[in-house]
């Protein structure tokens, strides 16, 4: 039996690079045809030009606040805010919601948010029965694996959350092959069968999502007879980057394309620097182009070991909206990221604030070769774009840590 879902895992990665930006033009030119919040954003883009990478990072980045406040302005006409290419009815079997509230379509298509590739990767096979732990109601989760066993050949238990007492039942009388679900119910689920003295030999391996998942967590698990992997995914885009077996990062999915910018701009960043993912679905029916998902991550070196040869990146790093106040005014990633571009001398830089509640104060540290004068007009230049005055210091190349943070709040509340 295969290790690999499919082939297009083990694809030459020159072959797949090819085959990505083939079909870019062609979703982006669908993505301006119907739907309107792109044909408005990619007013005057020519789809047929965005053949390679640079081209396609000079495309603004959607991020999710600007998607919340584009539906929320457009509930009473479209409560998807003109991002969704398809309507209500056969095209679109289920709506879900996600904090905010953000609307989800589901459409029809099979494995719809292609989770096939992530629970196989993590050893479930056809004819397996999964208990999927996931919520079925409001947020996606419980369909995104729900519609992905399926795909794969896999009867699902729809177990849902909570009712721990009933979940362990269940998977004592029906046998599972595994579960699926937050790494953290999985813990209280067998937490609870060894209160109750019950036994779940079945439960051999897991899927989890939605949350951290440390180490400590999976060999805590893997001492109780349980393989967990884990797996990147959003409710707007589906699966993003999946675990496999060789547990050194997690592997891209086949149906997007990622990008890993500097937090704030629409930069792409030098490969293993950390920054905001960005990812661009090839999926039809909602068709984001260049949507950031806010988190951070980095890109890792070489392929995996199992033979799968798509990129690999280290897994969620923290959030990328760095966004704070200082003294009573706003300031962004952005800004940041603004004062670097006047200043080509500049390698990296980090805003740190500092200082109690009602006493802010804001230090720029620069990678930096020094110049005569080069601290003076750098700090005019964060005094003109953020109307704040900053102390600049300059630290030597490789100085600031590699963890995507842009802007660092170090202030004290008491």
């Amino acid at each position: 039996m295969s290790k690999h879902f499919d082939a297009l895992e083990t694809r030459n990665p020159v072959e797949r690079e090819a085959a990505l930006m083939a079909a870019l033009p062609a979703q982006i030119a669908h993505a301006q045809k119907h739907s309107p919040a792109f044909a408005k954003s990619l007013a005057g883009v020519n789809a047929a030009s965005i053949t390679h990478r640079e081209a396609l990072a000079t495309l603004p980045v959607i991020r999710k606040y600007e998607l919340l406040a584009q539906q929320q302005s457009q509930r009473a006409t479209n409560v998807f805010g003109g991002f969704a290419a398809i309507g209500f009815g056969k095209a679109m079997p289920r709506v879900f919601a996600s904090p905010g509230t953000i609307y989800e379509p589901e459409g029809a298509r099979a494995d719809y948010w292609r989770m096939a590739r992530a629970i196989y990767a993590a050893g479930f096979r056809s004819n397996e029965l999964i208990h999927n732990c996931f919520s079925y109601h409001f947020t996606p989760a419980g369909s995104m694996m729900e519609t992905g066993a399926h795909a794969i050949g896999c009867t699902v238990f729809a177990g849902g959350t909570g009712q721990t007492e009933q979940q362990v039942g269940a998977m004592a009388e029906l046998k599972p092959a595994g579960y699926i679900g937050t790494p953290s119910f999985l813990k209280i689920i067998v937490e609870k069968a060894a209160e109750m003295g019950v036994k779940l030999p079945s439960v051999t391996k897991a899927l989890v999502s939605g949350e951290a998942f440390p180490p400590s967590l999976r060999d805590w698990l893997a001492e109780r007879g349980v393989a967990g992997y884990q797996c990147y995914a959003t409710a707007d885009l589906g699966l993003i980057a999946y675990e496999t077996e060789a547990r050194e990062g997690l592997v891209l999915d086949e149906g997007v394309i990622v990008e890993i910018v500097r937090p704030g701009t629409a930069d792409p960043v030098p490969e293993g620097e950390v920054g905001e993912l960005v990812v661009t679905s090839l999926n039809p029916d909602y068709p984001l182009i260049r949507f950031g998902t806010g988190d951070l991550s980095a890109v890792l070196s070489g392929h995996c070991p199992t033979g799968r040869t798509n990129v690999r990146i280290k897994g969620w790093m923290g959030r990328a909206d760095q966004t704070t106040k200082v003294r009573g005014m706003f300031v962004h990633p952005g800004q940041v990221a603004e004062v670097i571009k006047r200043f080509p001398e500049i390698k990296r830089a980090r805003l740190v604030v500092t200082g109690e509640m009602a006493n802010d104060q804001m230090s720029l540290k620069v990678e930096a070769q020094e110049t005569d004068g080069l601290i003076q007009k750098i700090g005019e230049a964060v005094r003109d774009i953020t109307k704040l005055r900053a102390d600049v210091t300059v630290v030597a190349l490789g100085t600031l840590p590699n963890d995507g943070k842009v802007i660092e709040d170090a202030r004290t509340y008491q």
